[in-house]
């Protein structure tokens, strides 16, 4: 009993020392931006497996004035709405997630069978995530990509000390220059000089609404530029950036 005792705090002793790390990694963030993500990181050590050893890193920190105020209201709009009134985490927009999930797999589960029955391949259902910008960020800035309870609960963790020692602002200026666009495409100003050939400063509305579309699926997008998804998504959220608030 005493070696299990010994053992259990010895556990505690590591996890909040590992607490402490992250938490510390993110108060540094105020003002010290952050050279690279746990997941970047594991996004070009996938792309090095793939192509022998070499893997092409595009990445170029533009400071908070020097992205379009477009594509900060463009991003809000795609993916976080309430970006600006949240503490972290919309509990009601993970709750519709869920729902909205249970449905698309109990359709896709019906699909499956007919497609079986016919001898079609299956396509997986498509699945939308309630996470919130700063959510994202926890995630891609220091956990893995595995998911399980104990990882979720530590994004949870990590999201509401990114909201208490960062706020709002810089929050929105990691998260638009470490997100993918690409392979081996990250942040604002890479992405601009990938698809428009100019700095991130001068994109235009409906430009900023297409890389913000392009977010959930980067990779995907980048090789389908005239998806009839991409260019009618895009159209929405130029509507809809009018009315989004920048921090």
């Amino acid at each position: 009993m005493k070696a299990l005792a010994r053992w259990i705090a010895c556990l505690v002793v590591a996890g909040l020392a590992l607490e402490l790390f992250f938490l510390a990694r993110i108060a540094a963030m105020a003002a010290i931006d952050p050279q690279s993500t746990t997941f970047q990181r594991s996004e070009m050590w996938r792309i090095a497996l793939r192509d022998g050893g070499e893997a092409t890193w595009r990445q170029q920190w533009a400071p908070y004035a020097r992205i379009s105020d477009n594509l900060k209201r463009a991003v809000i709009a795609s993916e976080d709405a309430a970006f600006t009134d949240h503490e972290g985490v919309e509990w009601e927009a993970i709750e519709r997630a869920r729902q909205r999930n249970a449905k698309a797999e109990e359709l896709a589960a019906k699909r499956a069978a007919r497609a079986a029955a016919r001898g079609k391949p299956v396509r997986p259902p498509q699945l939308r995530g309630g996470s919130t910008i700063t959510q994202q960020l926890a995630k891609n800035l220091l956990l893995s990509s595995e998911r399980t309870l104990l990882r979720k609960g530590q994004e949870l963790v990590l999201t509401y000390a990114l909201e208490i020692l960062l706020g709002k602002r810089r929050i929105l200026e990691i998260y638009l220059n470490s997100v993918e666009w690409g392979d081996g495409v990250f942040g604002a100003e890479a992405a601009a000089q990938r698809y428009f050939r100019k700095s991130a400063a001068q994109l235009t509305p409906s430009e900023a609404a297409r890389l913000a579309v392009m977010l959930p699926s980067p990779r995907f997008y980048e090789q389908r530029p005239n998806s009839p998804y991409l260019n009618g998504r895009t159209a929405t959220i130029v509507a809809r950036m009018g009315a989004v608030e920048v921090p």
